[in-house]
């Protein structure tokens, strides 16, 4: 019987205790990108559920953007880069957002989507929503309709998926 995700995450993951600060455990996913075997999985898993329901992949700066390449690659669709602000050439919609330190902003390109485009939305880690909730409202900004929301961990008990209600999230693993 082949290894489960919540397996290989389990294996590839490094886990550094206190970082960023005392008390958290931090869940460190580049091993698991820099395993061939364990990314294709990782991506593999992400896709599945919304297979053929979307157009296009969104990833959120910046290892969002690992992913959702992959992602994108692996589904023959095409990738929507969602930034930080600031950091795009051209016009752009922008959305300012709340986190558990500060607040930071989120731009795409306004012309970034073809009408009524389907999105998933691809990122690392779903902690208290503000990244993935400024990414969906700039998608449909855009004209884009969001397929749904695909992450490979979730932080249990920071109100991420409260704030996404009513969206259709994946996540590979509770942390």
């Amino acid at each position: 019987m082949p290894e489960s995700i919540e397996a290989l995450l389990d294996r590839l993951c490094a886990v550094i205790p206190d970082y960023p600060e005392p008390g958290i455990s931090f869940k460190d996913l580049t091993p698991v990108f820099a395993d061939g075997e364990g990314l294709r999985r990782v991506v593999d898993a992400l896709a599945a559920p919304f297979e053929g329901r979307f157009d296009a992949v969104a990833g959120m700066e910046a290892r969002g953007f690992l992913l959702a390449s992959a992602v994108a690659y692996a589904t023959g669709t095409g990738l929507l880069t969602v930034r930080k602000g600031g950091k795009l050439p051209r016009e752009v919609f922008r959305r300012d957002y709340e986190l558990e330190y500060g607040s930071a902003s989120l731009e795409i390109h306004q012309d970034a989507l073809k009408p009524g485009a389907r999105v998933l939305l691809v990122d690392d880690v779903l902690a208290t929503g503000g990244t993935m909730d400024a990414a969906v409202q700039l998608v449909e900004q855009a004209g884009g309709a969001v397929a749904g929301v695909a992450v490979v961990l979730e932080l249990d008990g920071l109100g991420g998926r409260a704030k996404l209600a009513g969206r259709e999230i994946n996540a590979l693993q509770l942390a």
